[in-house]
């Protein structure tokens, strides 16, 4: 893309490291399914390319589009969210080294940084990212990186992305933001401090339920040259065929989230009146704790709505009562999904400081007719 106009967000998601093919005229970057490329003479490589761990034309285009959306430096798509976080874990970590975790991290991460990091020799402490002073006091001297979830999963909690970065920058850390629930279209941190962006993107930015993959952008070109030596190092890269998925998904991110955002908005404000529901976890509700850090953030509010019922027996009878709404574990596609966090995606965190309530429903709210999804619920909670 030209560096001398800034295009809208829209239009970058379509044409960002998307050129037209140079030998087709392809519109639409190919698959490369190869491993390996012929190189001219010993040492020469053609456009850089050696072997498809190290690097991939389609995997390229992908994670070029997405360092355009995010703002970065650099941008490295890997097999999975989990690999991503780990080749972020390991690159800016070490044994002896301290993170700052959200105390309602997504239970994947606790699991990874609990089982993974922690015998490693790598220690952390988990606390409420919305309270500033909860976080200077868990830094430690050796404090490598805080880690954050804003909006988080599965309680939509909203940490200050921009006072974050201050805490961790006056104590010699990284800001590393996992933005999965938000997007880059509906949030930017990088924009706002962060040091690097963590994506399963998986979830929104694939946007179809039919690829697994995330993804790491980073701010500066040095970090990023870090991040990119160890996503060859470690191995777990994307596909060529996964990263074009995933690229197609890219395309329709900001008409996607635009529904999302307003199909969510109406649910959550039926569910908040509702006799039944006991508390609505929404930040675009003006009563959510983080409605105006959210505000000053955000674009809009997400799909991702939690609520709570007043016990485990009603959860999980809600979840089992939904037609239209399937029960499922993951988030973000075109469909709506519902789950029990406490049985479902958190079980891992179950007995630790991050168990989630057992009364808790999570929606994944999909781009439907709104109407049909607010039916649908209605008879699930009567």
């Amino acid at each position: 893309m030209d560096n001398d106009v800034r295009r809208s967000f829209e239009t970058l998601a379509i044409h960002a490291g998307q050129e037209p093919d140079p030998t087709t005229g392809a519109v639409v970057p190919p698959i490369y399914q190869v491993s390996t490329y012929k190189q001219d003479g010993i040492g020469g490589l053609r456009g850089g390319y050696e072997y498809s761990r190290s690097a991939n034309p389609t995997r390229t285009a992908l994670e070029s589009c997405l360092a355009e959306l995010e703002g970065g430096a650099r941008g490295l798509a890997f097999a999975s969210g989990l690999a991503a976080e780990d080749a972020l874990l390991r690159a800016v970590c070490k044994p002896g080294s301290h993170i700052v975790i959200p105390n309602d991290a997504y239970g994947g991460t606790y699991r990874l940084i609990a089982k993974v990091a922690e015998p490693w020799g790598v220690s952390f402490d988990p606390v409420p990212l919305g309270d500033v002073a909860a976080v200077r006091a868990a830094i430690r001297p050796e404090t490598a990186l805080i880690w954050a979830e804003t909006p988080t999963n599965p309680l939509l909690g909203i940490a200050d992305i921009a006072v974050l970065a201050s805490v961790a920058h006056e104590a010699g850390a990284l800001l590393a933001v996992d933005n999965t629930f938000a997007s880059p279209y509906l949030q930017r941190p990088l924009a706002l401090g962060a040091d690097v962006v963590v994506h399963s993107t998986t979830k929104y930015i694939g946007g179809h339920s039919d690829v697994v993959g995330g993804a790491l952008v980073a701010a500066d070109r040095v970090l990023g040259d870090q991040l990119a030596f160890h996503q060859n190092a470690m191995g777990a890269v994307a596909g060529p065929f996964d990263a074009w998925l995933t690229l197609r998904g890219v395309k329709t991110l900001a008409v996607r989230m635009d529904r999302h955002s307003a199909n969510a908005e109406r649910i959550a404000a039926m569910l908040d009146a509702h006799p039944k529901v006991r508390e609505v976890l929404y930040p675009g509700l003006p009563s959510h704790p983080g409605h105006d850090v959210a505000v000053k953030q955000m674009a809009r509010f997400g799909g991702m709505v939690s609520f709570r019922m007043g016990s485990e027996d009603e959860a999980v009878r809600v979840c089992e009562s939904t037609k239209l709404f399937t029960l499922g574990e993951s988030l973000g596609g075109v469909e709506s999904l519902i789950e029990h966090p406490h049985r479902m995606t958190h079980a891992s965190a179950a007995g630790s400081p991050l168990e989630v309530p057992a009364d808790l429903v999570r929606l994944s709210v999909g781009i439907e007719d709104a109407g049909d999804l607010l039916r649908d619920l209605e008879r699930a909670l009567s």
